[in-house]
């Protein structure tokens, strides 16, 4: 009989939920680098630290400023470190969803032209975290249960 503990360990380390976990990290690395890239960030002069003032929009659609490009930077950075097991990887695409959810209610609560968006949001941008939250946590529940019971 074959001993299980090294084929286990190994098996861990390839868990799709840590595939997931690394592939979400390394989007949110993207984007974070992309917003500081005049042309694909239009309106780059525009950009602020932080505040619905900043003009920039990576992609043309997605309102941006530092502060915000720091936050996907730092996200990344997060996830990548969370991906080196499988229950840290569960906990950063279901802690991180839920960040992205209450993110979404932030964006459809406040006024877009105050200073409570300090983000900066717009409606793409509220959006786009109301799919992230539910993607991330969908991925987080589906491959972690997977993870669990192999």
């Amino acid at each position: 009989m074959a001993s299980t503990g090294p084929r286990t360990a190994g098996t861990a380390h390839r868990a799709p939920v840590i595939t997931a976990a690394k592939v979400v990290s390394a989007v949110f690395l993207l984007v974070g680098i992309l917003g500081f890239i005049p042309g694909i960030t239009t309106d780059y002069g525009d950009m602020e630290f932080a505040g619905h003032e900043s003009g920039a929009m990576l992609l043309g659609v997605f309102k941006v400023s530092i502060l915000h490009n720091l936050v996907h930077l730092a996200f990344g950075v997060v996830g990548l470190a969370m991906a080196r097991s499988a229950a840290g990887a569960k906990t950063y695409l279901i802690g991180g969803g839920a960040v992205y959810l209450v993110l979404w209610l932030y964006g459809l609560i406040i006024d877009k032209d105050s200073g409570a968006n300090f983000v900066p949001l717009n409606t793409a941008d509220d959006w786009l975290h109301f799919v992230l939250g539910v993607g991330m946590i969908a991925l987080g529940v589906i491959l972690g249960r997977r993870a669990v019971r192999a």
